[in-house]
């Protein structure tokens, strides 16, 4: 039985969601949190392939810097949003209860749920994107004493391994997937313990589901077609367990994260309606199981969005690619394509003038 995989980003997005009631008035510490949030990323827009010789030529001199050209249009990166890494942290949580500093090495746990959650201000939408922890792709290495000693190809979940398992652990997994993500500006993080999830989960009074597959080996009410009211640790079961012997398991897990996700929004929002307290209790059951460099009034600057905006199952997206045998491991080879595309899609925005 697998103990990894969880939909971290669904406490996350609560957690906020529930502080918009108590938070969205204050305008000035909206407006610290906002500048806040801009300068904590490492970079101010991807470096997406493009020519800019060939671009400004076509474009009368008009070409911007964050511009790019794709099938024949141009785009500019939306520096309005705001981006969030969400990880889920493989701990054993039956004897590890809260986030501890541990010593250089690799035993600050791997993030086996990742999401990138990220918001629009322009057009008022959220967006979620679901990251395979199974990707392939850049990794920095780092000894017992924490000195850099070389990048290889590996795991992406591995990379939160490295370090002290709190801060600098996920320091070292945002700039992995903002690598992947041909450096994308990626403006806080929250890495939250698999403990967490039963609690949140039974706050908003619980989530219904159609089983997506037959997990009765790890909860025996989780029958494959079954309309089931998820509580504690069924919840638990139903986004972080996956059969490893299974090949491609770590797809369907993902599948699953996604539809409990979408649902759980949903009862979230609820919540948030009828009781204005709910910040307070979920902050104080969780504390200790999180990790985050986002601070109160840059919670209060995002708490409207979460509240607000909309979302929809078709704002989850996921990035393809393939699954292959990489030693006695599973790897997931990611179509640069869809990926590309993908960042296009949800983070830029077309030029109408330009052709």
């Amino acid at each position: 039985m697998s103990r990894a995989g969880k939909v971290f980003l669904i406490v996350w997005a609560v957690l906020m969601t529930v502080i918009a009631v108590g938070l969205a008035g204050l305008e000035a510490i909206r407006f610290f949190g906002k500048s806040k949030l801009d300068s904590k990323s490492a970079t101010v827009a991807p470096v997406l392939n493009q020519s800019t010789e060939e671009a400004l030529s076509d474009s009368a001199g008009k070409w911007e810097d964050d511009w790019i050209r794709y099938d024949g249009k141009v785009y500019d990166y939306n520096e309005d949003i705001t981006t969030f890494l969400i990880m889920g942290i493989d701990k054993n949580d039956e004897v590890v209860k809260e986030v501890k500093e541990v010593k250089e090495g690799t035993d600050g746990g791997q993030a086996d749920a990742l999401f990138l959650l990220v918001l629009n201000p322009r057009n008022e939408s959220i967006k979620i994107i679901g990251i395979n922890r199974n990707s392939m792709t850049d990794i920095d290495v780092y000894d017992e004493y924490g000195r850099y000693q070389t990048t290889i190809i590996g795991q992406l979940c591995t990379q939160h391994g490295f370090g002290n398992g709190m801060e600098e652990s996920c320091e070292y997994q945002v700039k992995a997937v903002s690598n992947m993500f041909y450096q994308l500006p990626i403006h806080g993080y929250a890495a939250i313990n698999m403990s967490a999830i039963p609690i949140i989960n039974d706050m908003v009074g619980g989530v219904d589901v159609t089983v997506l597959e037959d997990l009765t080996k790890f909860d025996e009410s989780l029958v494959e077609g079954q309309k089931v009211h998820l509580e504690g640790e069924t919840a638990f079961a139903y986004v972080k367990d996956r059969d490893i012997k299974l090949f491609g398991s770590s797809d369907r897990r993902l599948e699953r994260q996604r539809q409990y996700l979408n649902a759980f929004i949903d009862a979230a929002r609820e919540m948030a309606k009828e009781n204005n307290n709910a910040a307070i209790d979920i902050l104080t059951e969780i504390n200790d199981k999180m990790v985050t460099n986002i601070s109160p009034d840059e919670i209060s600057y995002l708490a409207p969005f979460l509240a607000t905006f909309s979302f929809d199952p078709t704002d989850f997206k996921m990035i393809s690619g393939e699954n292959k045998k990489v030693g006695g491991y599973e790897g997931f080879y990611v179509d640069e394509t869809d990926l590309y595309r993908t960042i296009i899609d949800v983070f830029y925005e077309k030029v109408e003038d330009v052709d």
